[in-house]
């Protein structure tokens, strides 16, 4: 598949980088970090590039293409440094299982999500406040979250 899609790239500076994903990333566990595919073998990466924007459409294609060839091979979302405007939506599959535990650590330190750039992990809504119970029928005051 790799090199059906190689011989039909549009152009020269277009590159494929298939990296290993072995080693010192899968000796911890999964929930270790915020990385979320330590069961991963490779990581994958297609860059199209190319110098005329009038080669877009067909720049475009051929990669996204060549990544719906690779996808039934491979794991929901990627490495999240690898990202670009284009994956803006994937965050809960680049964080993987992980990805509920980094939304309550945004709450707790960044809830107003104002480090919203890149790959960004949209905070978990403020619990709603309690309420104590009634006193002689009104409700009591709320206490802070």
């Amino acid at each position: 598949m790799h090199m059906e899609h190689a011989a039909r790239a549009p152009a020269i500076n277009t590159a494929v980088h298939i990296y290993p994903m072995n080693g010192a990333v899968q000796d911890i566990t999964g929930d270790a970090t915020a990385f979320g595919h330590r069961d991963a073998n490779f990581a994958l990466v297609i860059a199209g590039a190319w110098p005329d924007p009038g080669e877009n459409e067909r720049n475009i294609r051929w990669v996204r293409d060549y990544h719906a060839a690779v996808a039934p091979y491979a794991l929901t979302g990627g490495y999240t440094n690898f990202a670009s405007q284009d994956d803006a939506d994937m965050a809960a599959d680049n964080y993987g299982a992980n990805y509920p535990r980094l939304r309550e650590v945004k709450r707790r330190y960044d809830p107003e999500n104002v480090f919203h750039l890149n790959q960004n992990i949209a905070p978990l809504p403020a619990p709603l406040p309690r309420s104590s119970p009634p006193v002689d029928g009104r409700p009591g005051p709320r206490a802070p979250a």
